[in-house]
């Protein structure tokens, strides 16, 4: 007779997952906040929307991490990837002026391992306690056959809210309107396809260090996250628009939140060129036109505000912990790019 198959000899660990669900519990208790009714353990999470807001306006975002995983994987560095994780979402609910309010998340593999399962969560928990937005609820499955030993993926999903009469649509841009660079912290996560690209080419012939920080740690810098300041921000200051620098860089980003008859001037020099995109351009042999359409390049959200407001705003990022540039000008779009960087 046939011993009897368990779902354990197909390859899922009831036990483990069991087991990551108890060290997730304590993770995900440290970002409760105003309005979680029922989080983590449910078959769905509560939320109420916070009594301040008059006429409440959800925006909800969804994101991944991309091939940075990739690299998490070969050098084992899985406790910050779930800042990015956060980060890409809450930071795109952020430029229609929303406060994030709670995250799920979707871990996947093809078989689990507690340890590293834990570490990313951790980096999910430690993103959501700095944007100020709950870490209520998300899926974990093992799947025997579908990821290659060692490998998992992400995906992210988070919801804010918005008074109607403040969310940020950049219909009231003008031409003369200046453009504020937050710095980023490093290539975040858009790019990496290209990025594992040049450690390819460059082979042995690494730096040791990039900015101050170990070579990994450089690449692997989780994605700034801008909530508390940018939020504190428009709470002081009539901000127009605001930008997520990600995939397609400085020269698509920007346009998205602009009127099509306006685009914007950046003024190439106006922001420093770190070591870690300095060594990234050398080393690939690429122009500045590729790095601005591929990288945030240095800038990681971009502002768009009157020039008589500017520098009280610039101050107030300032003082809040950001770093920022005065790159450039909205000017009337005419026949020229959406972006130029001259």
């Amino acid at each position: 007779m046939n011993k009897p198959l368990s779902y354990k000899d197909a390859g899922v660990d009831i036990d483990a997952g069991d087991a990551l669900v108890e060290r997730i519990k304590p993770l995900a208790k440290k970002t409760l906040r105003e309005g979680v009714l029922a989080g983590i353990g449910g078959f769905g999470a509560l939320f109420e929307v916070p009594k301040r807001y008059q006429e409440p306006v959800l925006v909800s975002g969804t994101d991944g991490v991309g091939t940075k995983l990739k690299l998490a994987f070969e050098w084992n560095m899985h406790d910050t990837v779930g800042i990015d994780l956060v980060a890409m979402s809450v930071n795109d609910v952020l430029v229609q002026g929303a406060e994030p309010l709670f995250f799920l998340d979707y871990f996947a593999c093809g078989k689990l391992d507690v340890d590293t399962a834990a570490a990313v969560v951790g980096g999910i928990a430690k993103g959501c306690e700095l944007s100020g937005c709950a870490l209520i609820g998300g899926e974990t499955a093992e799947m025997p056959g579908m990821y290659p030993a060692g490998e998992y993926d992400l995906a992210g999903f988070a919801v804010g809210v918005v008074e109607k009469s403040k969310i940020l649509t950049g219909r009231q841009v003008q031409a003369g309107d200046v453009v504020l660079g937050l710095a980023s912290s490093g290539v975040h996560s858009n790019g990496f396809s290209l990025v594992r690209k040049i450690i390819d080419r460059a082979g042995a012939d690494l730096p040791a260090h990039l900015d101050g920080q170990p070579f990994k740690q450089a690449i692997m810098a989780p994605t700034r996250l801008y909530v508390k300041s940018v939020l504190a921000a428009l709470a002081q200051h009539p901000v127009k628009a605001l930008a997520h620098i990600t995939g397609g860089g400085l020269l698509e980003n920007i346009p998205r939140v602009l009127p099509d008859d306006l685009g914007a001037r950046l003024v190439k020099g106006s922001w420093p060129q770190t070591e870690l995109f300095a060594w990234l351009q050398k080393t690939a042999g690429i122009d500045d036109l590729e790095m601005n359409r591929t990288f945030n390049h240095g800038i990681g959200m971009v502002v768009v505000i009157a020039a008589e407001q500017a520098e009280a705003c610039a101050q107030t990022l300032r003082q809040l912990g950001e770093k920022v540039y005065d790159i450039g000008r909205i000017q009337p779009r005419a026949d020229r790019p959406a972006v130029t960087v001259d």
